[in-house]
């Protein structure tokens, strides 16, 4: 089965409420969506939003490196040859890691229609449910206290915290406030995404851990190339300690489980380049013992498809950020994921499961 074409789209769908972290506010999801057809007609979907404070890629980079880098090598390429089709993409453009994942995700689409299996399954298939968490953005501790107040009538057992924004003092206010409000059954995760130095972070984590207020996790408490920071607050916190912006990359990842600077990872396909890279990641973590989360960033229902397949896929994968779509006020996916709540389905049919997009969306 040979790649005949390869189409790029420009997408825009507006969140229903801004979402705040340390990094940024966005208020309207932008994302390059990639169509790959294949000669007998098969259809693989990907996609790649914008997100220049964490991966440094635009809409102008992604598009680039798809139609004028990504999609000369793909037509005429077989499927069954898809080893050498990765080697070649990754090999063929330094960065531009939301691109790769754009057309990784399409390319193992197709694929797994090949073979006539849900990505999942064709991947590993270790689980056919996920329980995603809601994430509750950055805002006052009363604010904060209200929406996870709502995110939790709403059936969400585990909430993922942003801080990082402002002192210390406040984000540990923040969290007091908001277990006084939703009790201590649901499961709280903090994101820090780097707004921390070192010592601020233990300092912070200590005063938590002091107050019993319970936190599952600290997700990159430091700047993304601070491993040393990283480690400094591994190793004098009791509350595990993930890294995320500091692992893009095997390499990266090697690199943190070798000096013990973080007690898990979070895999985000936009940062890795796509499944066939997050795989590496995910197997090299298991070879050290070490749990991951699968996560995204602000993506439409095809992106957070593509990553729940491979979530489910890997018996170490244990944590699921797959929120984003529910965020949106429209969907642009016919097909993909489900979702129950905070339950997740993977449906029926091959591949993602995705039949085609809602073009309303297309150009805005």
């Amino acid at each position: 089965m040979k790649i005949a074409e390869v189409n790029t789209f420009r997408a825009a769908i507006p969140l229903h409420t801004p979402f705040k972290t340390a990094l940024r506010t966005v208020t309207v999801a932008e994302t390059i969506v990639v169509k790959i057809t294949c000669e007998d007609g098969t259809t693989g979907w990907g996609e790649a939003p914008p997100t220049h404070v964490i991966t440094g890629d635009s809409l102008d980079s992604i598009e680039y490196g798809i139609t004028k880098v990504f999609a000369p090598i793909l037509i005429g390429e077989e499927l069954t040859n898809r080893e050498i089709i990765f080697e070649k993409i990754h090999g063929s453009m330094f960065g531009n890691t939301s691109a790769k994942a754009a057309i990784d995700m399409a390319l193992y689409d197709c694929i797994a229609q090949k073979a006539k299996m849900p990505l999942y399954q064709f991947l590993g298939g270790y689980q056919d449910t996920l329980e995603t968490d809601y994430t509750v953005s950055v805002n006052q501790p009363e604010q904060m206290a209200a929406d996870a107040r709502k995110y939790m009538d709403n059936g969400f057992n585990v909430l993922k915290i942003k801080v990082g924004k402002d002192r210390i003092n406040t984000d540990v206010q923040r969290i007091e406030a908001i277990r006084h409000e939703i009790g201590s059954d649901v499961v709280i995760r903090l994101d820090a995404n780097q707004g921390w130095k070192p010592k601020e972070a233990v300092q912070a984590i200590r005063k938590m851990e002091d107050l019993g207020l319970n936190i599952e996790l600290i997700e990159q408490p430091v700047k993304a190339h601070d491993y040393e920071g990283l480690k400094y607050v591994t190793n004098n916190t009791e509350t595990p300690i993930m890294a995320d912006e500091s692992v893009f990359s095997p390499y990266d990842a090697k690199r943190v489980l070798e000096s013990g600077a973080a007690d898990l990872i979070n895999i985000k396909l936009m940062k890795a380049g796509g499944i066939h890279q997050g795989l590496k990641i995910a197997k090299l973590a298991a070879v050290y013992g070490v749990e991951c989360m699968v996560g995204s960033m602000i993506e439409t229902k095809i992106g957070i498809t593509a990553a729940a397949h491979f979530a489910a896929s890997q018996p170490n994968v244990t944590r699921f950020d797959f929120d984003a779509p529910l965020m949106l006020a429209g969907d642009i996916a016919r097909g993909g994921i489900a979702y129950n709540g905070s339950i997740i389905d993977f449906g029926v049919g091959s591949g993602l499961g995705i039949s085609g997009i809602d073009e309303s969306y297309i150009g805005k």
